[in-house]
């Protein structure tokens, strides 16, 4: 389902409390209209990369990225389903086991499920920060850091 405004900039400012935004690269799995993966770029993600399985909404996540004039080299655009991207899958639980499994989501990265409050799913090996928006929930899924490294 579309990302309303008012849940976008809650994600955007979370995002940024936790040091994420500029020089990113971003998933966005299930594109629409591509307006959280062009929200990231336009915020200074350096590549968006856009997945759904609709040719018509790829068409338009073109179009919009067209219109806002992105750099070529700044995304990638595929009309497969998100499974198939992601080599196999279901939904919120297949989704986390297989970018745990397949190593998606980079060691220092966080993942972003946006979802109704009546979905509950595993965790598996991620740790969670939810923020309740009405009925709508961000999950923020990261792994554990590492514990004893000076850095």
């Amino acid at each position: 389902r579309p990302t309303t405004d008012r849940i976008k900039e809650t994600l955007f400012n979370i995002l940024a409390s936790k040091g994420y935004g500029e020089g990113e690269t971003v998933l966005d799995l299930f594109g629409g209209t591509g307006a959280l993966g062009i929200e990231a770029l336009s915020r200074g993600a350096e590549k968006a990369i856009f997945i759904d399985n609709d040719p018509e909404s790829v068409k338009l996540i073109r179009q919009n990225l067209l219109n806002i004039k992105a750099p070529s080299e700044s995304y990638e655009v595929y009309n497969v389903d998100f499974a198939f991207a992601l080599n196999a899958g279901g939904l919120e639980n297949e989704i986390l086991k297989k970018i745990d499994g397949f190593g998606v989501l980079a060691k220092d990265g966080i993942l972003m499920i946006e979802h109704s409050r009546s979905v509950e799913f595993s965790t598996g090996n991620f740790i969670e920060d939810r923020r309740v928006c009405g009925n709508t929930v961000l999950s923020f899924l990261s792994y554990p850091k590492e514990v004893g490294h000076n850095e």
